[in-house]
């Protein structure tokens, strides 16, 4: 009599071996294959193949699941089919654009610039062409002919014909080339090949704006990363009709490559004219990749959030990632919340009716002030009538460390120098990942948790942070004043502070009123910043200033006098046009607010190291024999406050 198997099959393994055992273990519970050798049978050929196969259809279905959500997908055409079910547009390659005035000596009263038209350059020893995208026509006044704010591109520019088949149901307008700008795109529909009246259409940004009648094309990048132009059907904007021919117009671009480029070379004629000069107003910029993976995964759901508008700091910050192809990163405040003013820069002092946006682009490179005039253009027909946006540059903080660790000799086999070589290396990860970023702060208790964590063989370390800024002085032989703002409260435990031996504040050298004397910055402890020079071979401090400027402790702040500064001293052993002034701050923990950008100095950051002698010998204290006699030194260890000269 058959006897009942009660064990099962089990099922929710999706590792392989784990499957086969599983499929081995449910097997040799029957009775057929109870004393059965799996392993050295052709079933065992049978059981990876059902394994394999479980797997294949378990990693299929995980993987599908996964691409059916935005946060989880990681093929770009999931991620771009889930954006634009929530009305986001990625964005495309971007070609830089460089700003010139063109002009053609020629006594004919009017001429065209033509769009297409060649302009080359170089950079880094390769040669580009750059080319502008529409028909610029001028008139002649003085015997010359003027193209002002000529806008060129780097690029290609393409045209492309499609002839419209309604019963073609695959039909795709598609722009051919994945390094292909859609900002550039222009799109004409042509009645038909013997009719060239020509309609230009534009994108439509509204819907709710369309009617049937409405000339608009639609935008959208397709499953092989190439974008695709699609129009209306008669109800949501106008229909093309069979013999239609839509004409694509666009520049192929290569990206990024060729941002900085300032000097122009125009072709042997335009419009019949040889005598042409170029003048460059504006270097090329804004040259970027198409926008990735994780940037359309963030920027998404925050676009479909601001629904359309501007109001809050975060819909600010997706239009300008979406309007300014070069942000890296973005920082958004309300008026509120602080101010920028030109003479003292950024503040906490409210002023309302603003919105202040400070932008890190790729290229490390504050905006002209032709891009930010053009950035707050196009953000009007999304913000509020009452707002207005200023776009404010980031402005940089440089943290200096000074780092001692102690470590086990007896612990490693690595010299002192290798072990001071990775924690040089544990900072600058540390720098490039954590800081360098908006809104990113310096945390003191992970950082030296880091540098521990970097050898097994380091027991301890002493790292101590100061502030540091630069100031650039202005034309010489006029006197001007500065503010230097940490936005970190300073260090001053008490009045007087440090006074006899230069306080909490350093400065590299500069010179004043083209005296051959170079003379630095300190304060007294009491909110006053001197200026003094050194004298003699000990380097006495004899002051030229003692009241030079005030020093905000609590708030951070930096104000000096008026003084004319008609040089700069070296700084770390280089020419330069700035002045670097150090504080010591209150907190090791520095945070950065409103448009502040933290950053490691590495240059000037200082890492030694030195052998824990408790760890070595096992006492607080060493011995060194020499002959007869012996030596002992105590270890001891002293908390003061640290003061560097720069």
């Amino acid at each position: 009599m058959a006897t009942v198997n009660d064990k099962r099959l089990r099922v929710t393994e999706l590792d392989f071996d784990n499957v086969k055992t599983n499929l081995k273990t449910f097997l040799k519970s029957q009775q057929q294959f109870k004393d059965y050798d799996f392993e050295g049978a052709g079933m065992n050929i049978l059981l990876d193949t059902l394994a394999y196969n479980t797997h294949y259809l378990a990693m299929n279905a995980n993987m599908l699941a996964n691409e059916m959500y935005l946060d989880s997908a990681s093929l770009r055409s999931s991620v771009v089919s889930h954006a634009k079910s929530l009305g986001y547009e990625v964005t495309s390659a971007r070609a830089p654009v460089a700003t010139v005035d063109v002009k053609l000596i020629t006594p004919e009263t009017t001429k065209t610039l033509s769009a297409g038209t060649v302009f080359s350059t170089s950079l880094d020893g390769s040669s580009y062409q750059y080319v502008n995208i529409s028909d610029i026509s001028g008139s002649n006044v003085g015997g010359e002919i003027i193209f002002p704010s000529v806008k060129l591109y780097e690029g290609t520019y393409i045209t492309e014909r499609y002839t419209v088949d309604n019963s073609d149901v695959d039909q795709r307008f598609v722009l051919q080339d994945v390094r292909a700008d859609a900002s550039t795109l222009t799109v004409k529909v042509q009645t038909s090949s013997t009719d060239t009246t020509t309609t230009t259409f534009t994108k439509a940004t509204d819907i709710t704006q369309l009617a049937s009648t409405s000339d608009v094309y639609f935008l959208q990048e397709t499953d092989s990363g190439l974008f695709e132009i699609y129009f209306g059907d008669g109800l949501v904007s106008k229909a093309l009709s069979d013999g239609n021919i839509v004409i694509l117009q666009y520049i192929v671009t290569n990206k990024s490559i060729s941002n900085g480029s300032n000097t122009f070379s125009p072709p042997a004629s335009i419009d019949g004219v040889t005598n042409v000069t170029v003048t460059t107003t504006a270097s090329s910029s804004g040259g970027a990749e198409p926008e990735s993976i994780r940037s359309i995964k963030l920027n998404a759901p925050l676009d479909y959030a601001s629904q359309g508008r501007c109001v809050t700091p975060n819909d600010y910050k997706v239009y300008v990632k979406k309007l300014f192809a070069n942000t890296q990163a973005v920082s958004v405040w309300g008026g509120e919340d602080g101010s920028f003013d030109t003479s003292t820069g950024v503040s906490a002092n409210p002023e309302y009716g603003k919105v202040f946006i400070s932008i890190k682009t790729t290229t490390g490179q504050d905006l002209t002030s032709t891009q930010k005039s053009n950035l707050v253009s196009a953000l009007s027909p999304f913000k509020v009538a009452s707002i207005t946006p200023v776009i404010v540059d980031p402005d940089t903080t440089t943290l200096i460390l000074n780092t001692t660790f102690n470590f086990d000799s007896t612990a490693t086999t690595k010299s002192k120098e290798e072990l001071e070589t990775l924690v040089r290396s544990t900072i600058t990860n540390y720098n490039n990942s954590s800081l360098k970023q908006f809104n990113s702060s310096f945390r003191h208790s992970r950082m030296t948790g880091l540098i521990d964590n970097t050898d097994s063989s380091i027991l301890s370390n002493t790292t101590v942070v100061s502030m540091a800024k630069l100031i650039r002085p202005v034309s010489p032989s006029e006197n001007a004043s500065y503010t230097i703002n940490y936005s970190n409260k300073i260090y001053n435990p008490h009045a007087g502070h440090l006074a006899m031996s230069g306080g909490v504040i350093a400065s590299t050298g500069f010179f004043v009123d083209n005296g051959a004397t170079e003379y630095f910055f300190d304060d007294d402890g009491n909110g006053n910043l001197r200026i003094y020079s050194l004298v003699g071979s000990e380097g006495t401090r004899v002051y030229l200033n003692s009241n030079a400027g005030t020093i905000d402790y609590d708030n951070g702040i930096i104000s000096v006098g008026a003084v004319n500064i008609t040089g700069v001293g070296l700084v770390d052993g280089s020419t330069s046009l700035d002045i670097r002034i150090v504080a010591i701050p209150d907190s090791y923990d520095i945070v950065p607010v409103r448009n502040q950008i933290l950053e490691i100095d590495a240059g000037n950051t200082v890492v030694n190291s030195r052998v824990d002698a408790e760890a070595t010998t096992g006492v607080g204290y060493s011995v060194t024999s020499t002959g007869v006699t012996s030596t002992t030194s105590v270890n001891t260890t002293s908390t003061t406050t640290p003061t560097t000269s720069y």
